[in-house]
């Protein structure tokens, strides 16, 4: 991670020195005790450590620990906004209250799948034109 940080720090377009602020890659001791890490200024060769007591390493441990929580809170909301998105809603002109009309009509969505066009047209609010894209959204 710390070579993948500097690539991107060498590749901006900036006035500032790239060398500041400088990057720092923590690692984590092998029984991933809080204390225990090692820290790196370069991506290969050996790091360093710092008292655990120290105050410059609890500033280090808030920062990495504040990055995870970000990055992971991150990836939840991600994965929800894909759990609670039917497929339906992504056929253009298909939205919530669509595909409540068409799953309530078709019995679900495995009946829905099994519909024919004409079938899909008879749900009130969907068209013929709407009914054949979501029949072949389905379908492919």
């Amino acid at each position: 991670q710390l070579a993948q940080a500097k690539n991107v720090f060498a590749e901006l377009d900036v006035s500032w020195d790239k060398n500041h602020p400088l990057l720092l890659g923590v690692a984590k001791g092998a029984d991933r005790k809080a204390g225990l890490e090692t820290l790196f200024f370069e991506p290969e060769g050996e790091g360093f450590s710092l008292p655990p007591d120290s105050p410059a390493l609890h500033v280090i441990q808030h920062i990495r620990d504040e990055s995870h929580d970000h990055a992971i809170g991150g990836h939840r909301k991600k994965r929800a906004k894909v759990k609670n998105t039917s497929s339906l809603e992504t056929i253009e002109g298909v939205g919530p209250k669509r595909r409540q009309m068409l799953l309530k009509y078709m019995g679900g969505l495995q009946g829905l799948r099994n519909a024919s066009v004409e079938e899909i047209a008879k749900v009130p609010g969907i068209s013929q034109g709407l009914a054949e894209k979501i029949f072949w959204s389905l379908k492919h």
